[in-house]
């Protein structure tokens, strides 16, 4: 472990990272939110989805440096008690993993069809770009509100695993094409190439030559696309969690502890909005950051 980090802060890309301060506190914001999310059962001052923890009569505290606020909550709380720490890391935990899997989701159907669209060209790859144009003639945000939507109306009793599944598909659905156009490109770049022709003459078949052979040499755009797509897909699951189409009300997403905050601005509770929306912006634009970074390391000629 030790060898392989040494390996890698002697490389390029290590040596880009140390000499760009932006990507260092990007980075450690990056890690620190995700550290906070994941670990959230052990860090939090409190466990916001234990009933018997809560106390309404400690409902809409300032934090904790205000004359009204209290030691116990730092951030002081919500409309329904709970300490507005606690609630962002669970929130946060739950932004991110609707985040990473349709990200995750986007990149795998993206890849499989710019692959195949570049490499066998032709009516495939004709077909495969109009469905793309199609896809992009819609708005992002729309067919993720239409789906959303339509799933929430036609299994409103259903459990919160099939609640997020229906949510994780509407922000992949349009996520996949920006991926296919990107590999198509290098895909077509790479099967002229001399290491295409020779695998061939040989014999290997081209589902092979495919995933052996060209997939490796196309992914440095694809890392980057990922990495900043991350910050548009927790931005959109927001969007539509604030909407009320997101995540189940009982789940406190960031998107649904901005909505909660909003009703509370004109009654001067500003903390329950102000935190919840300074997470969201921190998470996003850490990782836009280190997109940002990502894309000028692996490119020489940005430098």
């Amino acid at each position: 472990m030790k060898r392989t980090l040494a390996r890698w802060f002697d490389s390029d890309i290590g040596y880009s990272f140390r000499t760009s301060p932006v990507a260092m506190v990007a980075a450690v914001i990056a890690f620190g939110c995700v550290f906070c999310a994941t670990f959230a059962n052990w860090v939090a001052p409190h466990n916001p989805f234990d009933l018997t923890t809560l106390v309404l009569s400690d409902a809409r505290l300032p934090p904790a440096w205000s004359p009204e606020g209290s030691a116990r909550y730092l951030l002081g709380t919500d409309d329904q008690g709970r300490d507005i720490l606690s609630v962002l890391m669970f929130g946060a935990r739950i932004s991110l993993a609707v985040g990473l899997v349709s990200v995750l989701l986007s990149m795998v159907v993206g890849v499989a069809v710019g692959l195949l669209a570049g490499f066998v060209g032709g009516w495939v790859d004709g077909f495969l770009m109009r469905l793309c144009d199609v896809m992009l003639s819609f708005p992002a945000i729309l067919v993720a509100l239409l789906i959303a939507g339509v799933g929430r109306a036609l299994f409103p009793n259903a459990p919160n695993t099939v609640a997020f599944g229906v949510l994780i598909l509407s922000i992949s659905m349009t996520g996949w094409v920006q991926y296919a156009r990107t590999v198509r490109g290098s895909t077509m770049v790479e099967r002229g190439k001399e290491y295409v022709q020779a695998a061939r003459v040989t014999g290997v078949a081209p589902m092979r030559i495919m995933w052996r052979h060209v997939l490796p040499n196309v992914t440095g755009p694809v890392l980057v696309l990922a990495t900043i797509q991350v910050a548009t897909a927790i931005i959109t699951e927001a969007t539509l969690s604030f909407l009320g189409v997101g995540v189940p009300p009982t789940q406190p997403s960031l998107g649904t502890l901005i909505r909660v905050g909003s009703d509370y601005l004109g009654s001067g509770e500003w903390w329950i909005f102000f935190f919840p929306g300074l997470m969201l912006v921190l998470v996003a634009m850490s990782v836009n950051l280190l997109g940002d970074w990502l894309r000028d390391a692996l490119n020489p000629r940005l430098q």
